[in-house]
């Protein structure tokens, strides 16, 4: 069991650490994320760099990464850790990828893949929390951070999930170091927001 449980918190850890960013625009693309715009290899940046499609399939791919990590001891049976340690795992994996040399995305996109898959009703509301403050904002980090905060607001208020609230916690206190530039920006007034493009898009689909 314990050798199993090794290689689950292995293959967690090698899952986050694939950049679907980084491979996406280099075979699809023929550029290097990391030199374009913020040179953030994460979905935000594939979306302001290389275009919607590119960033939905970034997301998309980000996402997946952490349901899979979740669901590793559904596929290959169970284990002495909880699913949501896994999931852990795999954010790390995000943010410091063994393939990038230990640098990697601010895992916004892994979490909620790692909530996805460990409760989905939870995910909803942590992603209905991000549309709502992306529609006013139009600023994907403002958006990021409030989501965090609230969800795990909303952990510790309506869930009795001891374990669910303390992962949260640790994973808001990593959004929160990963986007301290970002928050920085937003109180001078000078962060990214989204391009119009997108945020027409986002607007027909919040209607």
């Amino acid at each position: 069991m314990i050798f199993k449980t090794i290689i689950f918190i292995v293959l967690a850890y090698l899952i986050g650490s694939l950049m679907s960013g980084y491979w996406i625009g280099r075979f699809f693309y023929h550029k290097d994320i990391r030199d374009l715009g913020s040179g953030n290899i994460g979905t935000t940046n594939v979306f302001r760099t290389l275009g919607i499609k590119a960033g939905i399939v970034v997301m998309i791919l980000d996402i997946a990464k952490g349901v899979v990590a979740v669901l590793l001891p559904v596929f290959f049976g169970s284990i002495a850790v909880s699913p949501l340690i896994l999931g852990l795992i795999a954010v790390l994996g995000h943010c410091f990828s063994v393939f990038m040399h230990f640098h990697g995305g601010k895992a916004v996109a892994t979490t909620a893949g790692v909530m996805l898959g460990y409760n989905w009703r939870f995910f909803l509301v942590c992603f209905a929390i991000l549309l709502f403050v992306l529609f006013l904002t139009s600023m994907m980090s403002a958006a990021s951070i409030s989501s965090f905060i609230f969800g795990t607001a909303y952990t510790f208020i309506f869930l009795q999930d001891h374990l669910l609230s303390i992962i949260c916690v640790i994973a808001t206190l990593v959004t929160l170091y990963a986007h301290r530039e970002n928050i920085k920006r937003i109180f001078k007034g000078t962060e990214s927001m989204l391009p119009l493009g997108l945020r027409y898009w986002l607007s027909k689909k919040t209607h």
